[in-house]
């Protein structure tokens, strides 16, 4: 048993290089994405286009910026009222890990901390509350050709300053530059 301990710890040991210098001889890859995201929260669904301009630091870690506006609103009803609610903008920054699956296609997850601001109307007046989140999600990615592909995520929205959260799906066109 020590001896397949040993084994299995000098097999770690030289892999750390091997690993190190692939991801440092992968080149560093751009990317930009625009698509449609549904946003739920509480009993509101909300829609947006979204766009995200990322880097990839070789085949393992990047880093991308989101943004997004409303395009789809929603309304509730509050006792005798209806409310329309309307996603205002969105804004983020991730840290994104991939898995390579094959040349093609990518499994990733990605955590980062975000802004939303949503806006309510009813009967004439309206007011907007923005919220800081922290948000974490699981997608893929597959491309088409070298340059061309789509992505479909999802991402939690944890608000800091409240108990609600949202739950965003998103499917993108995505353009390697």
């Amino acid at each position: 048993m020590k001896s397949l301990i040993a084994l299995a710890a000098t097999a770690a040991v030289l892999a750390v290089p091997a690993v190190a210098s692939a991801q440092s001889l992968s080149p560093t890859t751009f990317y930009g994405s625009i698509g449609y995201a549904n946003a739920a929260l509480d009993d509101v669904n909300l829609g947006a286009v979204q766009g995200r301009l990322g880097a990839r630091f070789g085949q393992y870690v990047g880093v991308e910026g989101e943004v997004a506006g409303g395009v789809k609103e929603d309304s509730v009803r509050i006792g005798a009222v209806n409310v329309d609610v309307e996603l205002k903008h969105q804004v983020a920054i991730y840290g994104v890990g991939y898995l390579p699956l094959n040349p093609q296609f990518d499994l990733l997850a990605r955590v980062g901390y975000g802004n939303s601001k949503i806006e309510a109307s009813a009967l004439g007046a309206a007011a907007a509350a923005d919220g800081d989140s922290w948000n974490y999600g699981v997608g893929g990615q597959y491309f088409f050709d070298e340059k061309n592909g789509v992505r479909v995520d999802y991402t939690r929205h944890d608000f800091k300053d409240s108990s609600d959260d949202a739950d965003v799906w998103a499917v993108a066109y995505t353009r390697k530059f």
